[in-house]
């Protein structure tokens, strides 16, 4: 049954592959928990890493990675404004019509379009990339994260711990490794304890140092890269994140006062009950 489940774990960022030497649980390694800005109950979006890891997706990841459920438009969230917002959309093309004459065309993109697949279609994507769909990043820092088992998970109520996404996505960008001992992987797979599914997986190390250029003078490096780009994806899967914690702060002072009230009236009431 433990083998069924680990077969049906999901997919993480690229093509799992696992093998009959692989007798250990996935991930190997558990990610470890990172320090982001928008962690915790008053946490809130780094504009300018946001910034810097839309940079990353479309300069590495977006050759093969989707983000069908984000629009142009929603770019302003991260600090653009209005008229960069329509020249960033204005680089990409996506289909429309049919025309006049009942045809399919391209035109370029407005802010109210979502973001244009690397793919025509799934045949196609798999077909370019060994055979496995490379993943839509839209829902992604949401929807890959490791259990962190007992007790942990009991405090990660107490602390709103809501970031196990990014710190895997961070891990697996960064946790690239020669085999070790007691693991083989096959050829043309890359070893990566980190992985949920595999200690392997078909997709190389997408990151370098120095690959992509920054205008603010942050470092670049890959831990970097894999910091701003974790951080992106966790605003792509959640922009209204701090909108959500404002308001229940504001329910829960609510809360507490409406508590009070109700505590205060009950006492004046049975105040004179024998």
């Amino acid at each position: 049954m433990k083998n069924v489940l680990n077969g049906l774990a999901a997919l993480g960022l690229g093509l799992a592959v696992a093998t009959a030497a692989d007798a250990a649980e996935f991930p190997i390694k558990k990610p470890v928990e990172q320090d982001w800005s928008f962690a915790g109950p008053f946490g809130t979006y780094d504009k300018g890493q946001l910034q810097r890891g839309f940079k990353v997706y479309r300069e590495v990841c977006a050759a093969c990675h989707s983000m069908n459920l984000v629009a142009f438009r929603n770019l302003t969230d991260l600090g653009y404004s209005d008229a960069q917002v329509r020249a960033i959309a204005a680089e990409y093309e996506v289909e429309d019509g049919p025309d006049d004459a009942g045809d399919m065309y391209m035109r370029p993109a407005k802010p109210s379009d979502r973001f244009p697949a690397p793919f025509a279609n799934p045949q196609q994507a798999a077909a370019s990339n060994s055979g496995a769909v490379p993943p839509d990043f839209s829902l992604i820092a949401k929807a890959r994260a490791v259990e962190r088992g007992f007790p942990t998970f009991v405090f990660d109520i107490f602390t709103q711990y809501a970031e196990a996404g990014p710190d895997y996505i961070h891990a697996l960008l960064t946790g690239y490794s020669d085999v070790t001992e007691g693991h083989e992987v096959p050829a043309g797979t890359y070893y990566n304890p980190y992985f949920l599914s595999s200690a392997s997986l078909a997709m190389a190390p997408p990151l370098s140092e120095g690959m992509v250029t920054y205008d603010d003078g942050a470092p670049e490096t890959v831990d970097q890269y894999a910091r701003d780009i974790s951080a992106f994806l966790m605003w792509a899967a959640e922009p209204h994140m701090e909108a959500r914690k404002s308001t229940g702060f504001v329910v829960m002072i609510f809360l507490l006062l409406f508590g009070g009230l109700v505590y205060l009236t009950k006492r004046k009431i049975w105040s004179d009950a024998h």
